[in-house]
């Protein structure tokens, strides 16, 4: 069966077609600017990749123009559209709602609507893709795949947030935690590179990109993960704030006279290693300008590798021991220099890092020594599989 993964954005489509026989992906891209005159497709197949400046007002003639192109005898995969019997979109917050991935339908389309007040940025844009599918692959089954999915196995007491529970039942004020596709994917996967059931493990999963999560899975499920009501909490990121006092908030709000939307803008595009060191998002950035002695990118980066170091060990409390740590997404699979930081923190638990294993980029290995109490793995994370296997568990 060839399924195609579709990750929706507000203005832009991410999509993969895996041959589900093989786990092969046939093509891959990704339309930008859609409703823009400046739109354009940027699209793999048979190994080659090619740009197609094509102005799009819609996700619906997105995908239509990318049909056309798997279909096509130049760039094409598949020869009858057809051959796409399912479809898998990736939906960033289902609430309380799902607790696992479902066939969509009209009930669903409305209860993803009916969350939207969590995710303003990406449910709506999640709706656009599933609309548009309908449209287009008329015949294909469509699955979605939850990123809060994972997590609803996350006890109470760890989801609940101290403050009046009226609001917990009025608008849904607990934590829900993100990256579950990924998280799910690595403690699976890295379950099956050590050849044991993934039932009998403590796994602490590291998502470590310009978005970061961190999750304690146990015997398989999520029991503790460390972004909460929105993407915005937890680890400090690339450009967001992580957890944070507060009282921060309203303290910059009177001092600064700033609005809602300024805060908000503050503590996503403006705070985390990018608000600390004033270069950039990007590490790679601030490592080379920490090696070239500035001390706020110094600063950055151990604030950082503090605070994962941190929540780890807070996942370790909440599994009352630890087999395993992963290290996945952009930094977690590139960044040997910040796996090393990390692990030299959790000594305590009894974690040795092989710096020779640790020269890695985006491969699985493992990185701890042979008598590390507790093994230490690189496990690049591929999401749309996990979304594919979601998807094909369902329709068949």
């Amino acid at each position: 069966m060839k399924i195609l993964v579709l990750n929706s954005g507000s203005s832009s489509l991410k999509y993969q077609v895996i041959d589900m026989d093989t786990e092969t992906v046939l093509a891959k891209g990704n339309y930008e600017r859609i409703g823009q005159d400046t739109s354009f497709l940027t699209h793999t197949a048979n190994g080659e990749k090619n740009k197609f400046e094509h102005a799009v007002p819609s996700h619906k003639e997105a995908i239509s123009f990318v049909i056309e192109k798997l279909l096509s005898k130049e760039y094409g995969v598949i020869s009858d559209i057809k051959e796409i019997e399912a479809v898998g979109h990736r939906l960033v917050h289902g609430g309380e709602k799902f607790s696992g991935s479902v066939v969509i339908t009209d009930e669903v389309v409305e209860a993803i609507k009916e969350c939207s007040d969590l995710a303003p940025l990406h449910n709506p844009a999640g709706i656009l893709g599933i609309e548009a599918c309908k449209s287009v692959l008329p015949h294909a089954k469509m699955v979605g795949v939850f990123d809060t999915a994972f997590h609803q196995t996350i006890p109470a007491h760890r989801y609940c947030y101290p403050i009046p529970y009226k609001y917990y039942e009025k608008y849904g004020v607990r934590k829900y935690g993100f990256h579950g596709t990924s998280h799910k994917y690595v403690s699976h996967r890295v379950a099956e590179i050590m050849n044991k059931p993934v039932e009998d493990l403590k796994i602490v999963t590291c998502h470590l990109g310009q978005g970061a999560s961190i999750s304690a899975v146990q015997g398989g499920k999520c029991v503790e993960t460390s972004m909460g009501l929105t993407p915005l909490a937890g680890i400090p990121m690339g450009s967001r704030s992580g957890d944070l006092d507060p009282s921060i908030v309203t303290f910059l709000m009177k001092k600064e006279n700033l609005s809602v939307d300024e805060i908000d803008t503050i503590l996503n595009k403006e705070s985390g290693v990018y608000g600390i060191s004033g270069i950039s998002v990007d590490f790679r950035d601030i490592e080379d300008a920490e090696k070239a002695g500035n001390e706020r990118a110094k600063l950055a980066l151990d604030n950082y590798n503090y605070l994962v170091a941190s929540y780890i060990a807070r996942c370790v409390v909440a599994m009352n021991g630890v087999d395993v740590i992963v290290f996945t997404a952009g930094i977690g699979e590139n960044g040997k220099d910040t796996r090393s930081a990390v692990c030299k923190q959790l000594e305590f638990l009894g974690v040795k890092i092989d710096d020779e294993a640790n020269n890695v980029r985006g491969e699985e290995k493992e990185i701890s020594t042979s008598d590390s109490k507790v093994k230490v793995y690189v496990v690049p994370t591929n999401e749309e599989l996990m979304i594919a296997k979601e998807t094909l568990a369902l329709v068949k």
